[in-house]
């Protein structure tokens, strides 16, 4: 019976020590960590385990403080992209962001670092972790900011539209409209000066004003016809002196009754 007893007891006690072992926690980020970026903590860029970090990623070392603390089970971190939210576990070899935990080492090694890399420029909004502990809270060790990659200048449609919205030059109507300035009245319409049909007619007129006939062109018309009035002139000359003549001569004759 007293070995008995004395077995129950040391199992009971056993089993009172071990049960804070077995036991999980779950804590949070510390509260002044939350809401800051990368470049926000302390820079240690040599860390041995940011070796593979790439430039255009951030690498984060997270740390779980207190000796009665145990170690890391998981932890469940949340990052703004800057448009989104984005929960990130660790460990979590599914994602695209790589993760893992460090012990301590020694005789009672213990689980007590998380890294994470992130694409730069993330900001961590808050997280939680499970422990196998107890504690108050985690919080970030030190990072290694990486590069913000600049935005490629797409070709933007911007420059493209000014390309493809010429147009409006092409279609200018000022240049194809033109036939105003072809069909310039004042010069294909200036009969005036291909029209002077008034100063030749003007002229004609004067050359021949006594032909009768109007024809600048029938000169030799005009000559026979003065002749002919020439002739006739003489003719009524030659005839008025004949009479002339035959009246003196009656004039002369004496009748004897």
């Amino acid at each position: 019976m007293a070995r008995a007893a004395f077995s129950a007891t040391a199992a009971t006690a056993c089993l009172a020590l071990a049960t804070p072992a077995w036991a999980s926690a779950t804590i949070g980020l510390k509260s002044a960590h939350q809401g800051k970026k990368a470049g926000y903590f302390t820079q240690q860029c040599d860390d041995e385990r940011f070796a593979n970090l790439p430039d255009d990623h951030d690498g984060w070392h997270f740390v779980l403080p207190g000796k009665n603390s145990g170690s890391f089970e998981s932890l469940t971190l949340t990052f703004s992209d800057g448009t989104n939210d984005v929960t990130v576990n660790i460990p979590d070899g599914a994602d695209a962001y790589p993760d893992f935990f460090y012990s301590t080492g020694g005789k009672d090694p213990r689980q007590i670092h998380a890294y994470l890399f992130t694409p730069a420029g993330w900001k961590l909004v808050d997280g939680s972790a499970t422990i196998s502990g107890t504690g108050d809270d985690f919080n970030v060790s030190h990072t290694c900011k990486g590069t913000v990659p600049k935005p490629t200048p797409t070709p933007t449609p911007t420059p493209t539209p000014s390309v493809s919205e010429s147009p409006e030059p092409s279609e200018s109507p000022s240049a194809s409209e033109s036939p105003e300035t072809s069909e310039s009245p004042s010069a294909s319409e200036s009969p005036s000066a291909s029209e002077s049909p008034t100063p030749s007619d003007s002229a004609s007129p004067t050359t021949s004003p006594s032909g009768g006939t109007g024809g600048g062109s029938d000169l030799p018309l005009t000559g026979v016809a003065v002749t002919g009035m020439a002739l006739t002139g003489v003719a009524l000359v030659g005839g008025g002196v004949a009479l002339m003549t035959l009246r003196r001569r009656r004039d002369r004759i004496t009748f004897t009754g």
